[in-house]
């Protein structure tokens, strides 16, 4: 691909990309990690999708936005990827669905339930949907060099909707499957399968902004409060840190 030629979608330049991207939902997160960044520069800004690319702990990095869900996510994913990108991880919020996981906690996901409604017509659905080795290991080693604890590990139900309808959900079959399903979310099994059929590194890392094993009220859900904030805050650091490791 011409280095410099615009991404359709992305609207950035292969050339403006790192080999290392750190991807988020949402843009003003993706603008908070970039505060975390030496030199950063904004490289591309379409609809929800906003691309920073710059430094941390001495290594070029690029943090991308890619909205909600499997379908739009892709987009960011496989641009990226045409871009020159070669790890990816997602650092994102989630619900815990693991007793014990408090607000705000850290889960890192080894692999993905794959209920995102995209990777299933890109994929066979007997294909898994597993984290990069490596990238699981540099999340670890980030986590430990900032002295942080209480992270879970597990795997990450990846879900296309947020509001149930009237079918029936998968979340009590699910949540009754054993405590290694410890968290549901909604684009990671996407980023996955796309990285697999690439060759690309990739996993994730999420905040927990609430736990669905505990009884609650589902019209009280906020994920705004302080505590969920000041997980994402040490998820990104520890996110970039792993990246700059891998790099």
């Amino acid at each position: 691909m011409d280095p410099d030629k615009l991404l359709p979608i992305l609207k950035t330049r292969p050339s403006d990309l790192a080999s290392h991207a750190l991807v988020v939902g949402d843009p003003k997160r993706a603008a908070l990690a970039a505060e975390l960044l030496t030199n950063p520069e904004e490289v591309g800004c379409f609809r929800e999708y906003r691309t920073f690319t710059g430094e941390f702990a001495a290594k070029r990095v690029t943090i991308s936005s890619h909205g909600v869900g499997g379908a739009g996510a892709s987009v960011c994913f496989e641009e990226l990827i045409q871009g020159g990108v070669k790890t990816i991880i997602r650092a994102g919020t989630c619900g815990a669905m693991r007793k014990g996981i408090k607000d705000g906690e850290l889960i890192i996901g080894i692999g993905a339930i794959r209920e995102d409604g995209t990777s299933e017509r890109l994929m066979p659905i007997a294909y898994p949907a597993i984290a990069d080795r490596h990238v699981i290991s540099a999340l670890e080693a980030a986590a430990a060099a900032q002295d942080y604890t209480r992270y879970h590990e597990g795997i990450i139900l990846t879900q296309s909707h947020l509001y149930h309808g009237i079918l029936p959900s998968t979340l009590d079959m699910w949540l009754e499957a054993g405590a290694n399903v410890c968290a549901v979310e909604m684009e990671l099994a996407t980023l996955l399968i796309i990285a697999g059929l690439h060759g690309v590194r990739a996993g994730g890392i999420f905040t927990s902004d609430g736990n669905l094993t505990e009884e609650a009220d589902p019209t009280e859900y906020d994920p705004h409060r302080s505590v969920v904030e000041q997980g994402v805050s040490t998820m990104l650091k520890i996110a970039l840190d792993a990246l700059a490791r891998l790099a």
